[in-house]
């Protein structure tokens, strides 16, 4: 068994990683790093049977601790990162992994000299699903460099897999919401800071899914900036980033905090043989927030009426469409059950760093191209 430490005690640790990490056998949590616990917010009376420490240093010390998970605001991610790796720490980072590609290859190279395992919070499944309801074979074929554990991106996945759509032309995909007060807001996603902004936030899921599927594209266009009225801070809370691939297609990524819609839209990508329209976000994190957990009954299952609609085109050229159920075979869950294998030397980390490494320079370029008005060669 191998001890967990997590550096911070926020949501992110509490909804996306504690849960999951109790539900691998492979892992104990075994310590948190908590600077300044309040009576609603207390590690320790959370769970009395794990060390708390004032400070990373601290616990990094501890010869007792296997992996460090950092959960800590972006712009921490390498400082501690470095530190838990030169201690001889195994390391989770949470997305966005570090603010510059610069930071990242450094962490990649430590990870080399000291024989540990580096890996960022992006979960992927090994296993491809088959496709169900697929009439006939298409000619033109995706090879999914990646994986994920949205039910809705492993239901797109499988229908690109079984080349359902034909040769894509247009990838649309989305995290739109209605918040146009920043009220509530955590203090880092107010302020204009290295690794802060919404395409650091949430494009970073959104740019490193098209990767996975399609790779790096050619050329990047990108357009950051603030769709709330009142930004004191200069939190860029909104981008529309357009990835140029050869071939016709178009990955567009969309952020944005004032879309009044009772129901946004998520996933829309059109191809010569069809299309998948998915509105709706994996419930998983919905579900993690209610207090259930990965072996729950119904965890990770979506309502009948939350399905996409897929639309094909028959032998004579006519259009037919149709509800598509989503996929459920994995949970977020099996990000640390991988991670407990690659410990062990069974198995590959769920999410390599040079992959998050490239993501980070994709974001790196778009900005480039948001400040400069222009598109970018990658």
């Amino acid at each position: 068994m191998y001890n967990v430490g997590i550096v911070g005690y926020g949501a992110s640790a509490k909804v996306f990683h504690i849960p999951l990490i109790e539900n691998v056998p492979e892992l104990n949590f075994y310590a948190v790093v908590q600077r300044h616990p309040i009576s609603n917010n207390d590690a320790s009376k959370d769970h009395p049977n794990v060390k708390r420490y004032a400070a990373a240093e601290d616990m990094v010390n501890d010869s007792a601790v296997h992996l460090v998970v950092v959960t800590t605001p972006p712009i921490t991610h390498f400082d501690l990162a470095k530190l838990a790796l030169g201690n001889g720490k195994h390391v989770v980072v949470e997305k966005p992994f570090v603010p510059t590609s610069k930071e990242a290859a450094q962490l990649i190279d430590l990870t080399k000299k000291n024989k540990r395992l580096l890996t960022v919070y992006q979960s992927k499944p090994q296993i491809l699903p088959a496709l169900p309801y697929l009439t006939r074979p298409r000619a033109h074929s995706y090879k999914l460099k990646d994986r994920r554990w949205d039910s809705d991106f492993l239901t797109l996945r499988s229908l690109l897999s079984n080349n359902a759509l034909g040769r894509i032309v247009d990838f649309e995909s989305h995290f739109d919401r209605y918040k146009p007060s920043l009220a509530g807001a955590k203090a880092w996603k107010t302020r204009s800071e290295p690794g802060g902004g919404a395409i650091y936030d949430l494009g970073a899921h959104l740019i490193d899914q098209i990767y996975v599927l399609f790779g790096s594209p050619k050329k990047i266009t990108a357009f950051l900036g603030s769709q709330r009225a009142e930004n004191p801070g200069g939190y860029e809370d909104a981008c529309t980033v357009l990835l140029h691939y050869d071939g016709g297609m178009t990955a567009t990524v969309r952020v944005s905090v004032i879309s009044p819609e009772t129901v946004q839209l998520r996933f829309w990508v059109r191809g010569e043989q069809g299309s998948y329209k998915k509105s709706h976000e994996d419930i998983q994190e919905t579900h993690l927030t209610k207090g259930m957990a990965p072996g729950d009954q119904g965890f990770g299952v979506e309502p009948d009426d939350w399905h996409g609609t897929l639309t094909t085109v028959d032998d004579d050229g006519n259009l037919n469409a149709r509800t598509y159920p989503t996929i459920h075979t994995a949970t977020y869950k099996t990000f640390y059950t991988q991670l407990a294998q690659a410990i062990a030397g069974k198995g590959e980390v769920p999410v390599k760093p040079e992959d998050a490494r490239e993501v980070v320079r994709l974001i790196e370029l778009a900005k480039q191209s948001s400040d400069e008005g222009r598109t970018i060669e990658v």
